[in-house]
C-alpha cells in the first residue's frame, strides 16, 4: 500500500488504482491539449494559439513580415508555456506549401523543402505573417462567435476554437499520435469540399457515396496518383482504411535515344532525399537491374528525378520494381479521429466531419448575427436620437450654451427632445460640422441602412433556412476566392486493371512503326489533302537506314496487338503510345513492351470494344508464302506482358498481314507480282494459336504475298484500290474478281512494270473518302480517293504520289 499526504491527511490507496487514474489523466491531457485536432476548426491547441497570437499582433496577410522568434516568444508568454522548438516546428509546418495543401502562414526565409521538410533555418532567421486563408480562419472572432477561456496564468483569455469558415480538418488534413489513439487525415481540394458542403446543406441525409460526386478523394500538395475510387468510398464511410498513392512517373527517351523514367510528383510525406537513397541502395545491392544512373534535376520549377536505364532494359519492369521496393508507391492509412465538442475523441466518417463542421458554422453565424443585431440596434437607437435633433439645430445649440455644465445640458436635451441618456450623450459628442445639411442626409441614409440590416439579422435569427443560405453564400465566396484545381489524379480502377482509359479521349489515331522499332501516334487531321501526284509532307523523321514498315488507323481506346517473327504476340493500350508531333521520330517500342531487341515486328492489328458490336469474331493471318489461318479474337484477350504464342511460322516464312473478320466474309489475297485470289472465308476453319495454317494462294517462284482484304458479308458492290511501290495506283471494281476456290494461283489484278514497281498494298473501298500513304523515308501523302481513276484488272494505274529517288511506298490506309 502507498501512503499519500494530502492537505495534512494520510490517504491509503491501491498503487495500481493510483497509477491507472494518473495514466488516464495524462492520456486525456495529451489527447485534448496536444495531439488531436478539434473537428470544428481542424486545429491542435498549439496551432490555434500561434494563429491567434499573430492575429493579436496585427500580422495580417498584407502586413509586414515579423521575425518568427517574436511570434514564438509571444505565443509562449501568453498562451503556450511549453518548449519554444515545438511551437516553432508547428509554425513552420503551417507555412510549408508541400506539407499543407492551403498554408495558413506565409513564411519568408528557409522554411524547409520537399527534399527534407525538417531542415529549416532557426527562428531568428525566418519571418512570418498570416496567409489570406489563415486570416479567414479568424474572421469575426471579435464578434462573440466563439467562447474564450482564461489562459494558463489567468491574465488573458484565449479562444476555445476558431470561427473557421472552412473545414480545416479536411482541407489540410492532420497527423497526430496521442496515447492509445492516433489520427491521420489527408488534405482535400477546397472547391470539392465547398461543393460537398453546399450539397449536404440541401440534402441533409446524403451519404458518403453521394458526397463522392464532389469530393473525389485526397488532394495532396505534392500531387501523385490515388487508385480505386470504389474502395475509397468504403474507407471514407468507415473513417479509416488504406488509400494507395503512387508517384507520377513517365517512360520517355533522352536526347541520345536511351529510355528514362521521369518522376515529376512523389507521394505525400515522402522525402525526396530518402527516396533517392532507397533507389541507390537497391541498385547497389542489385535488387533492381537495368538502371544506369539516377539524377536529381529538381529546381524552382518543380520536382524532377531522372532514372536513366541501360541498353536492353525493360522500362516497365524497372518502374514496377521501383513501385514495389521504394516509396514511389505508398499506402496512406486514413484514420479520421478528432475531438467532438472539444473534449470527446471520436472516429468520424466523411459525413460526420462535414456535419460537425456545419453545426459549428451554424452556431458561429447565429452568434455573429446576434452580436451584429445588438450593435445595429445600439447604433440605430443613437441615430434616431440624432435625427430628432437635426431639424432643430439652433435650439440644441441654445440649450447647450445655456447650460452650466455637461450634465445639465444632457438632462435638458433629454427632457426637451424625449431622449434617453445614451442618445443625449451622442448629441453632445457630435461635432457642429456633422450637423450641416449634407451630414444630416448621411445620418438619414445610415439609419435606413441600419433598419434594413436589423430586419435582415432578425430574420436570420428566426429562420434556420436563412442561416443555411448565409453559410452557402460564404462557401461560394470562399470557393471563388481560394479554390484551385486538383493536383492529385484519382483513378477509378485498382492497380492491375486498365485504369487510365477513361481519362483519355476516344479518337481516331494513326500508328506509325519503323523497322528500327520507333513507334508513335498522331492525329489524322494534321495531314491536309493534296492533288494526285503530290510529293506529300514529312510524317515521321527517320534516321540513317531506318524505314517505315507499319501504318495503322485505330481508336485511342483500342489495344494494339504486335506480332513478331518469333510467332509471339504482345499487347499494349494505344493510349500508352506517346502522341507526338507530325515530324518526330517517336519512341522505341521496347520501352513499352518486353520485346527482345533481336525480335522483328511483322504485323500490327488493333482490337477494341466496337469489334463485338460489329460482329468481328476472328483474326485472319496471312504469311509471305501464301499461308492463311483463322483464330478467334477471344484467344488474344489476355496477352501477358512477356507475350503469347500466336502463330507457328515455317522456316523462311514471315507474317505479312492480319485482319479481323466475322466468319461469314470473303477474303482477297494479293501478291507483289499482281496476282489475286478471292474466296469465301468459310473455306478456312478456325484454328488454335499454335497452328501453322493452310494454303491461301499458290505462288510462283519469285512471287510473295503482300496484302489481304476482307469483304464483309452481303457487300456485292465496291472497288479494290491497288498501290505499287513506286507510287502508282488504281481502283478496280470488285465484280471483276470472281469467287474461286482457296489455294489456287488466282487471276491477274494489276500490270507490273519497271515504272510502277511491284504491288505493295490492296484496300477494299466502301464508304472511305481519303487515302493516306506513307513512304519508307517517312513522307506522308493524303488525297481524295475520288481523284484516283477506275481501271481494269490488267492496267498498271496512274501516279498517285511522287517519290524521291530511292524512296518506296511502305503502307497506306483509307479513312
Amino acid at each position: 500500500m502507498e501512503k499519500k499526504e494530502k492537505i495534512g491527511k494520510l490517504i491509503e490507496k491501491e498503487i495500481s488504482q493510483e497509477m491507472k487514474e494518473s495514466y488516464i489523466d495524462y492520456a486525456m491531457s495529451v489527447i485534448v491539449s496536444r495531439a488531436l485536432p478539434d473537428v470544428r476548426d481542424g486545429l491542435k491547441p498549439v496551432q490555434r494559439r500561434i494563429l491567434y497570437t499573430m492575429y493579436e499582433d496585427g500580422l495580417r496577410h498584407n502586413a509586414k513580415f515579423k521575425k518568427s522568434a517574436n511570434v514564438v516568444g509571444a505565443c509562449l508568454g501568453r498562451y503556450h508555456p511549453h518548449g519554444d522548438q515545438p511551437v516553432y516546428d508547428a509554425l513552420i509546418r503551417m507555412a510549408q506549401p508541400f506539407t499543407l495543401r492551403y498554408p495558413l502562414i506565409q513564411g519568408q526565409g528557409n522554411i524547409g523543402s520537399i527534399d527534407d521538410p525538417g531542415e529549416y533555418a532557426a527562428m531568428r532567421y525566418t519571418e512570418c505573417k498570416l496567409s489570406k486563408i489563415g486570416e479567414e480562419m479568424l474572421r469575426d472572432i471579435e464578434k462573440d462567435t466563439v467562447d474564450f477561456t482564461p489562459n494558463y496564468d489567468g491574465t488573458r483569455k484565449e479562444p476555445v476554437v476558431l470561427p473557421s469558415p472552412l473545414p480545416q480538418l479536411l482541407l489540410n488534413g492532420c497527423v497526430g499520435i496521442a496515447v492509445g489513439m492516433a489520427t491521420n487525415i489527408p488534405p482535400h481540394n477546397l472547391k470539392e469540399v465547398c461543393d460537398a458542403l453546399i450539397y449536404l446543406i440541401d440534402h441533409p441525409k446524403a451519404d458518403t457515396e453521394e458526397l463522392f460526386k464532389f469530393i473525389q478523394g485526397p488532394d495532396f500538395p505534392t500531387g501523385g496518383l490515388v487508385y480505386n475510387k470504389k474502395e475509397m468510398i468504403e474507407v471514407y464511410s468507415m473513417g479509416r482504411g488504406p488509400i494507395l498513392v503512387r508517384a507520377k512517373a513517365e517512360i520517355l527517351e533522352n536526347e541520345r535515344g536511351r529510355p528514362i523514367i521521369l518522376i515529376s510528383e512523389i507521394p505525400y510525406q515522402v522525402q525526396k532525399s530518402q527516396l533517392l537513397e532507397q533507389m541507390a541502395k537497391l541498385v547497389a545491392e542489385k535488387k533492381i537491374e537495368g538502371i544506369k544512373d539516377i539524377r536529381d534535376e529538381s529546381d524552382r520549377e518543380g520536382l524532377r528525378i531522372v532514372v536513366e536505364l541501360s541498353k536492353g532494359a525493360y522500362p516497365k519492369r524497372v518502374l514496377n520494381a521501383l513501385y514495389k521496393f521504394t516509396d514511389l508507391q505508398k499506402v496512406f492509412h486514413l484514420n479520421m479521429v478528432a475531438l467532438v465538442e472539444g473534449i470527446l475523441p471520436r472516429s468520424l466518417s466523411l459525413v460526420d466531419v462535414l456535419n460537425q463542421f456545419l453545426a459549428h458554422r451554424r452556431e458561429v453565424v447565429l452568434r455573429r448575427s446576434k452580436f451584429e443585431l445588438e450593435r445595429a440596434k445600439e447604433r440605430g437607437h443613437i441615430l434616431e436620437g440624432i435625427k430628432k435633433c437635426l431639424g432643430k439645430i439652433e435650439e440644441v445649440v441654445r440649450i447647450i450654451k445655456g447650460s452650466k455644465d455637461r450634465e445639465t445640458a444632457r438632462e435638458r436635451l433629454m427632457k426637451r427632445f424625449s431622449l434617453d441618456k445614451v442618445q443625449a450623450e451622442a448629441i453632445l459628442e457630435t461635432k457642429l460640422a456633422a450637423l450641416a445639411k449634407l451630414e444630416r442626409e448621411k445620418v438619414e441614409s445610415e439609419l435606413r441602412e441600419i433598419e434594413a440590416k436589423i430586419k435582415e439579422l432578425s430574420e436570420i435569427l428566426k429562420s434556420s433556412k436563412k442561416v443555411n443560405e448565409v453559410i452557402k453564400k460564404e462557401l461560394i465566396y470562399l470557393k471563388e476566392n481560394f479554390g484551385d484545381e486538383r493536383r492529385t489524379k484519382v483513378l477509378e480502377e485498382s492497380i492491375g486493371e486498365i485504369s487510365e482509359e477513361e481519362l483519355v479521349p476516344e479518337e481516331e489515331t494513326l500508328i506509325t512503326l519503323t523497322k528500327g522499332g520507333y513507334i508513335k501516334r498522331s492525329d489524322p487531321k494534321e495531314f491536309r489533302a493534296q492533288k494526285r501526284g503530290g510529293k506529300g509532307i514529312l510524317g515521321i523523321k527517320t534516321v540513317g537506314e531506318d524505314v517505315v514498315e507499319h501504318f495503322l488507323l485505330c481508336s485511342s481506346h483500342d489495344n494494339l496487338l504486335v506480332f513478331t517473327d518469333s510467332g509471339k504476340v504482345f499487347k499494349i493500350p494505344v493510349y500508352e503510345i506517346p502522341k507526338e508531333e507530325r515530324q518526330s521520330r517517336g519512341k522505341g517500342i521496347f520501352n513499352f513492351l518486353e520485346i527482345s531487341p533481336e525480335e522483328r515486328i511483322l504485323s500490327l492489328i488493333s482490337i477494341g470494344k466496337r469489334d463485338e458490336k460489329e460482329g468481328l469474331k476472328y483474326i485472319l493471318f496471312a504469311t509471305k508464302n501464301g499461308m492463311i489461318k483463322k483464330t478467334p479474337i477471344s484467344e488474344f484477350k489476355n496477352v501477358r506482358r512477356t507475350g503469347l504464342n500466336a502463330i507457328s511460322l515455317k522456316k523462311g516464312d514471315l507474317l505479312r498481314e492480319c485482319q479481323k473478320s466475322s466468319g461469314e466474309d470473303e477474303i482477297i489475297l494479293v501478291t507483289k507480282k499482281g496476282q489475286g485470289i478471292r474466296f469465301k472465308e468459310k473455306e478456312v476453319r478456325p484454328m488454335g494459336r499454335q497452328a501453322v495454317g493452310i494454303r491461301g494462294i499458290k505462288l510462283k517462284k519469285d512471287d510473295e504475298l503482300v496484302g489481304m482484304e476482307v469483304i464483309k458479308k452481303g457487300i456485292s458492290k465496291g472497288n479494290l484500290l491497288f498501290l505499287t511501290e513506286n507510287g502508282f495506283g488504281k481502283k478496280t471494281e470488285i465484280k471483276e474478281f470472281r469467287v474461286q476456290k482457296r489455294g489456287g494461283m488466282g487471276i491477274k489484278c494489276a500490270k507490273i512494270s519497271q515504272k510502277a514497281g511491284d504491288l505493295v498494298e490492296v484496300k477494299f473501298l466502301s464508304e472511305e473518302t481519303d487515302l493516306i500513304c506513307i513512304s519508307r523515308k517517312g513522307k506522308i501523302f493524303k488525297t481524295k480517293i475520288s481523284l484516283i481513276p477506275k481501271q481494269r484488272r490488267q492496267s498498271q494505274g496512274v501516279r498517285i504520289m511522287k517519290l524521291e529517288e530511292g524512296d518506296k511506298i511502305a503502307s497506306a490506309i483509307c479513312i
